[in-house]
């Protein structure tokens, strides 16, 4: 039954991905569906691996690990990816667990990413997060600081930053949000763009994203 609504859904968000994408002229192909696994039961996810998919995003590194880690440990090939703030004091561990972060927003946490990743011997992909809103409430970087941070994490850690995310405010329409962080993208030679959750998608596709966060409309409603 699980698996059964899991498999809908999943073929429902791909069909409207593949939609949004070919009435912009995009390939179905150039846009990463992330399944947002944080606080699903443990048959849902099961259900949605079953299902195929690869790519997960989770907000919390401590959750992430209780979840994936014996899993990884079992031999299992997936992607995760941190979507939510990290603190500073959990780089080594985020290092450790995940192939992308998506949340770099203040130098002390590139600081403490760049000891994590030598001391490691290996390096996640890194994202910086935009607060295209400006939101006092959230994570990010303020868009007219975009430009300089990112030059910084190149020129002062030797970062190569693969992308940009953000999160638009939730009463206002996301399009303009989503053409702003494009634009900084691409004048700092960023290729990647992490944009749209469950309720705005679609319109991230067509504004270019190349990896959408999807939770609800794949699990459905938490709790």
């Amino acid at each position: 039954m699980v698996l059964q609504e899991i498999t809908v859904a999943r073929a429902d968000v791909l069909a409207r991905i593949a939609a949004a994408a070919k009435s912009v002229g995009r390939e179905a192909s150039s846009v990463e569906l992330v399944a947002v696994s944080k606080v699903q039961p443990e048959e849902r996810i099961a259900a949605m691996l079953a299902t195929g998919q690869r790519v997960f995003g989770e907000n919390r590194v401590q959750e992430a690990q209780s979840r994936w880690q014996a899993r990884r440990q079992a031999g299992l090939k997936i992607e995760l990816r941190l979507i939510g703030p990290l603190q500073s004091n959990k780089a080594k561990e985020a290092v450790a667990l995940f192939d992308v972060i998506e949340t770099v927003d203040r130098m002390k946490l590139a600081a403490a990413l760049a000891d994590a990743c030598a001391k490691a011997g290996k390096a996640p992909r890194l994202y910086v997060q935009v607060n295209t809103g400006e939101e006092e409430q959230k994570a990010g970087v303020a868009p007219l600081d975009a430009d300089g941070f990112i030059a910084s994490l190149r020129r002062d850690y030797g970062f190569a930053i693969e992308g940009l995310m953000c999160i638009p405010p939730a009463e206002e329409p996301a399009g303009p949000h989503f053409a702003l962080l494009a634009k900084i993208a691409a004048r700092n030679g960023v290729t990647s763009l992490s944009m749209g959750m469950s309720a705005d998608y679609e319109t991230a596709v067509m504004y270019g994203a190349t990896s959408v966060r999807v939770g609800s409309a794949l699990f459905g409603a938490r709790g």
